[in-house]
C-alpha cells in the first residue's frame, strides 16, 4: 500500500515537472490568431495584410483574422496591442506613420522596436500615388504645381487622416515644390475620399494604389505621379514625383510585431512563416498588381529597418514642422 502511494506521488511529481516543457513545445497556433491593424478597412496596408494573412491561415490551418482599429494616428491599435496577452494570438501591424509622426496625437505614438513591441517580420511596402479629379484640368505633376502656385491654398487634397503617410507625403510635396494646398482629412478608409475626388468636390488625393485602383481603372480619377524611387513595372506610364522634384520619395510600409513578453519560439515561428509566404512569387504578383510589394525580412532585419526609417524621416519631419510655424 505504501509503495503504491509513493509510486503515485512520484508519477504526479513527474507530471507536474514535465508539464511546462510540454506546454512550451506545443504546436502554434492551435486556435485562431488575430492581427490588429491601425489602418481602416480598404486602406492600402489593410488590403496587403489580408492577402498575407490568407496565406498564413492556409499554412497554419487556422483562421487569421484582421481586426481594424484605426483612430488617433494609430494610438488606438497600439494601446490595444500593448495590452494584449503575450501569447502569440494577438499580433499587431503598425504602419510607417505609427513609427514617425509630425505631431504625435498620443503619448504612445510614435512607437519603437524593440522598446514597445517585438518585431517579427515585414509585410509589404506601398509607394504613394498622386491622383487628381479630371475636372481640375491638369495632366501631370508639373501642371499641378504650376496651378497651385497660381492659386495658393485653393487646391484641396484628400488624405486618410492627420499624421498618416498620405498626410505626411502631402506636407512633403508642398515643402519641396514650394506650394500651398488645402488639406481635407478623411477617416474610415479611402472610399469616401476617392468618391469626392471623382466628383470634383476635392481636387486631388494622395493614397496607395489599392485604395484608388477601382476609380483609376474606371477613369473617374487621373493618376499623375507615384512617389516611388523609380517607375513601377506595373505602372510604366505613371511618372515618378522624382522626375519633377529630384530625390522625392514617399513609400509606406508595414511590419508585424508582437507584445513584449511573447515567447521567442513564437516570434521565430511567425517570422519564419511570414518570410516564407511573402517570398512566394504568386503572392508577390498579386500584391504588385495593387501597388504593394513584399520585402521578406527576418525579425531582426524588420526591427533594424523600422529604426532606420525613423532616423531617415525625422529630419524631414523637423523641416516640415519649422515651415508650419
Amino acid at each position: 500500500m505504501k509503495a503504491h502511494w509513493q509510486s503515485s506521488l512520484l508519477a504526479g511529481l513527474l507530471l507536474v515537472a514535465t508539464t511546462p516543457a510540454h506546454a512550451q513545445n506545443a504546436p502554434y497556433p492551435t486556435k485562431p490568431v488575430q492581427i490588429l491593424a491601425d489602418s481602416a478597412a480598404g486602406a492600402t496596408p489593410d488590403v496587403a495584410l489580408r492577402f498575407v494573412t490568407e496565406r498564413l491561415g492556409q499554412l497554419w490551418g487556422q483562421q487569421v483574422l484582421v481586426v481594424n482599429r484605426p483612430g488617433a494616428g494609430g494610438s488606438v491599435a497600439a494601446r490595444a496591442a500593448a495590452d494584449a496577452p503575450p501569447d502569440g494570438y494577438t499580433l499587431y501591424q503598425p504602419v510607417l506613420s505609427t513609427f514617425v509622426s509630425l505631431k504625435p496625437p498620443a503619448p504612445n505614438v510614435p512607437i519603437h522596436v524593440p522598446k514597445d513591441f517585438l518585431p517579427m517580420g515585414f509585410v509589404a511596402e506601398n509607394p504613394m500615388f498622386i491622383a487628381v479629379s479630371p475636372s481640375l484640368g491638369v495632366n501631370n505633376l508639373a501642371e499641378l504645381i504650376a496651378l497651385a502656385k497660381k492659386k495658393p491654398g485653393e487646391i484641396s487634397y484628400a488624405t486618410t487622416g492627420i499624421g498618416r503617410l498620405t498626410h505626411l507625403a502631402g506636407e512633403l510635396l508642398q515643402h519641396e515644390a514650394g506650394i500651398k494646398l488645402l488639406l481635407v482629412p478623411y477617416t474610415g478608409g479611402p472610399s469616401h475620399a476617392v468618391s469626392d475626388v471623382a466628383t470634383g468636390r476635392v481636387n486631388m488625393i494622395i493614397e496607395g494604389y489599392s485604395g484608388i485602383a477601382g476609380a483609376a481603372r474606371a477613369g473617374a480619377i487621373k493618376l499623375i505621379a507615384t512617389a516611388s524611387a523609380k517607375r513601377l513595372a506595373e505602372f510604366p506610364d505613371v511618372p515618378t514625383v522624382a522626375e519633377t522634384i529630384p530625390g522625392f520619395q514617399a513609400t509606406g510600409w508595414a511590419i508585424l510585431v508582437a507584445p513584449l513578453g511573447t515567447p521567442d519560439a513564437i516570434i521565430r515561428k511567425v517570422s519564419d512563416d511570414l518570410h516564407k509566404v511573402t517570398s512566394e512569387p504568386a503572392l508577390q504578383q498579386k500584391l504588385a498588381t495593387l501597388g504593394s510589394y513584399t520585402s521578406p525580412m527576418t525579425a531582426a532585419e524588420a526591427g533594424a529597418f523600422a529604426q532606420k526609417q525613423q532616423s531617415m524621416w525625422q529630419p524631414v519631419l523637423n523641416d516640415i514642422a519649422k515651415n508650419q510655424k
